[in-house]
């Protein structure tokens, strides 16, 4: 089953049933734009056979990003370099989605963008939280131009050759902010209820199907929980997919977490244990009693037997992040009969916040040395690899932000 095509609402054929996710590559090259490395990349992921290929963030605002290596489409940006990503991914027949998104307050203090949010609510990541900017309530007009940003990235990504876009709502981004009545303390007609709280993802999802042709694919990146003690529910998630069933949305991936609550990674902030393996599988399987759309579940799938089991359980498409940077072809592998480990090193410090970031840096630098071409895992020092991304990091910021300025002033 793993390997039969899927149609998904559009009439769009997936070639298989293995996706994959999301994972945010830092790989831009001056000016936010994709290079060489992440064209390189996504050759090999496009030739280890999975049918959909999603591509790690790209932000509908070059003032607002995850982070200084991230990619950013916006009406006038130059599609030249997005073509060639898109090629790249398409070359062996697989769907490629840009995953297009906001993230909200979730942005590094030192980045000198914008950080905006529905209301003026920090970040709580304990001693660490003064690595974030102190966001800014957002008004009628902001509201606007970021559902008009999301239209014209979807435009400008099937122009340069994608086949779908994947909005992101999930993981404590922008819409995934609006959603949550932690985050959003409006009371005004984008918060309060729970209809009001996703009133700006329907807008979106409205705004971007309403610029692009009926043929391309429009995905939703959904929390099935926040799990925080408060946030996005299990039956808020309910609710909202029933809210999706009514507009043209051809795919919803269920995640889960942010940045206060990482449970993408497999840890909670509400004390909940998730499973080893396809974390949000049980949440999936509920659900999908009431989705009229195709589901795709991902969080920690690495074995073909555990990727068939989601799929019996209801969902349409297994995604897989990290196991396809450890072993790009995997879903290859898998056809061919074979179970290689597909693992990152473990990491188990007592501060969870650096964990959280150590473990993003070590798929990072996988993901890097997978764009210069390496070959098999080497074994990553976890420490070592952070104090890397550390630097690299700051290196990069201090590109984005000369950038940042050099692009302010050109348009003044």
């Amino acid at each position: 089953m793993l390997f039969t095509p899927l149609t998904l609402p559009n009439g769009a054929i997936v070639p298989n049933r293995l996706a994959k996710a999301a994972m945010e590559e830092t790989l831009s090259d001056a000016g936010q734009v994709p290079g060489p490395r992440i064209i390189r990349l996504y050759q090999r992921w496009a030739e280890g056979g999975a049918g959909l290929l999603i591509t790690g963030n790209v932000m509908v605002d070059h003032r607002a990003l995850t982070g200084p290596g991230t990619i950013a489409l916006e009406a006038g940006t130059p599609l030249e370099p997005f073509k060639a990503w898109a090629r790249a991914a398409r070359a062996q027949g697989a769907q490629a989605w840009m995953q297009i998104s906001h993230p909200g307050r979730q942005v590094m203090a030192n980045m000198g963008g914008l950080a905006w949010a529905p209301s003026a609510v920090a970040l709580d990541m304990g001693k660490h939280s003064k690595m974030f900017a102190q966001p800014l309530a957002m008004s009628e007009a902001d509201i606007a131009d970021v559902i008009e940003r999301f239209a014209a990235t979807a435009h400008a990504a099937e122009r340069a050759g994608f086949t779908g876009v994947q909005i992101h709502a999930a993981h404590g981004y922008l819409l995934s902010q609006f959603l949550s009545p932690l985050a959003n303390r409006r009371d005004d007609a984008w918060g309060g209820s729970l209809a009001q709280r996703a009133r700006l993802l329907l807008e979106v999802v409205r705004a971007v199907r309403s610029r692009v042709a009926p043929g391309f694919c429009v995905g939703v990146k959904l929390n099935s929980a926040d799990f925080q003690r408060g946030g996005f529910s299990e039956d808020d998630a309910r609710r909202v997919l029933a809210m999706l069933n009514a507009e043209q949305v051809d795919l919803v991936e269920l995640s889960g977490g942010s940045y206060e609550s990482p449970a993408m990674q497999g840890r909670t902030a509400d004390g909940r244990t998730l499973a080893r393996e396809a974390y949000f599988l049980e949440f999936a399987r509920d659900l999908a009693q009431v989705a009229t759309m195709p589901l795709m579940t991902t969080g920690g799938i690495a074995r073909r037997a555990i990727a068939e089991q989601a799929l019996q359980g209801g969902v349409a498409i297994v995604g897989i992040a990290t196991a396809l940077a450890a072993v790009p072809d995997l879903p290859r592998e898998w056809q061919a009969g074979r179970e290689p480990v597909a693992a990152m090193p473990a990491v188990d410090w007592k501060d969870k916040a650096l964990v959280s970031l150590a473990r993003m840096a070590l798929v990072r630098r996988r993901l890097h040395a997978l764009a210069e071409g390496a070959g098999a895992l080497a074994a990553y020092s976890p420490a070592f690899t952070l104090v890397l991304d550390q630097l690299r990091g700051a290196r990069l910021t201090r590109r984005y932000r000369a950038w940042l300025r050099t692009f302010t002033a050109s348009r003044t």
